[in-house]
């Protein structure tokens, strides 16, 4: 089952689409494609960034 194709947001309903999104921690950022609810703006954060990429992101700024 592709996540991408399935996820529906939890608020409106309505099926959530790929879209960029800049995160911000301790002033800076990185940009990654997440899906977000077109109606809302909910975005889904899967397990693997959380513990992926925004983790190596977080522990290198912290570290400086």
């Amino acid at each position: 089952m592709d996540t991408k194709s399935t996820l529906i947001c939890s608020r409106c309903k309505v099926k959530m689409k790929p879209v960029e999104v800049t995160f911000k921690y301790l002033k800076r950022s990185f940009r990654h494609e997440v899906l977000r609810c077109p109606e809302c703006g909910q975005v889904y954060i899967p397990e693997e960034l959380a513990k992926g990429r925004m983790a190596e992101v977080e522990a290198v700024l912290e570290e400086k």
